[in-house]
């Protein structure tokens, strides 16, 4: 399997007085979920949805049907929760991320989203963002729109799913609206070509996100897809940082979002 090595960072920023982000990285499996700000026991809604991916992780036959299905069973994880404790009624969170799975017995990226949390893709210097927000335009009155999907509703959200080949010498970074909020893409990728570190740059990201006003929680996850084999593998919980991990490569065409979909939301295209 593809071999990378990962880093993750988090932070409260300087308005919040607490830390609704959650984020994963494990066996494969990397992800950032942002507990709704406003809503009860937001930091308990994004924790569930990891939770879910790490039950996600422990399959390492993992196709892009089970990504799909995962996410369905983290919606409703979040739902039991505030029947459960009536006192998280309306808890939400957005989850987005990157999987390695098997399409058609062939390893890929499966890329999935919920809600106004990232994705991007840097390579070649370029960084493209490959999830789309799910967000009503601003109005006048706000900085940024309002969420249109997150887990925590009924009936489920359809979470976005784009299959994409892996790239040796490509990042990913994952992250809260925390980090998209506070920098540019510019600056974005000026930190990816300063910090050859997955670790580094994650923390280097959140640190000037929070410089920059800290307006909200902000996480980032990066991830390196390595030319080489040799990296460790762990789990990133908030106030820790992640250990890398470690798997081989299978490079093909990349997969852009943007073409037409099957019924899961998964791109048709080459392979």
């Amino acid at each position: 399997m593809a071999a990378v090595r990962a880093g993750a960072a988090s932070d409260v920023g300087r308005v919040r007085r607490r830390n609704e982000d959650s984020a994963l990285v494990a066996d494969g499996v990397f992800a950032v979920a942002d507990g709704m700000g406003g809503h009860a026991a937001g930091d308990i809604a994004s924790e569930l949805a990891v939770e879910a991916l790490r039950r996600l992780a422990i399959r390492p036959d993992r196709t892009p049907q089970d990504v799909h299905d995962e996410i369905a069973r983290a919606n409703a994880d979040i739902l039991a929760s505030a029947v459960e404790h009536p006192v998280r009624t309306g808890m939400g969170t957005t989850l987005t991320g990157i999987s390695l799975v098997l399409d058609g017995g062939v390893e890929r990226w499966a890329v999935f989203n919920v809600g106004d949390s990232r994705v991007y893709r840097f390579v070649g210097g370029v960084l493209t963002q490959l999830t789309v927000d799910h967000t009503a335009p601003e109005s006048v009155t706000r900085r940024r729109g309002v969420i249109t999907r997150a887990l925590g509703t009924r009936p489920a959200p359809d979470a976005d799913l784009w299959v994409l080949p892996p790239v040796p010498g490509e990042r990913f970074v994952v992250c809260s609206d925390g980090l998209s909020l506070e920098l540019t893409d510019d600056e974005i990728a000026d930190v990816l070509r300063a910090e050859p570190a997955a670790q580094a740059a994650a923390d280097l990201l959140v640190r000037r996100a929070v410089l920059a006003g800290g307006r909200d929680n902000v996480t980032a996850v990066v991830v390196d897809h390595l030319a080489t084999a040799g990296a460790d593998t762990g789990t990133y919980t908030r106030g820790a940082h992640a250990a890398p991990e470690d798997e081989d490569t299978d490079p093909g065409i990349v997969v852009h979002p943007g073409v037409d979909t099957d019924p899961l939301g998964i791109p048709a295209g080459p392979g």
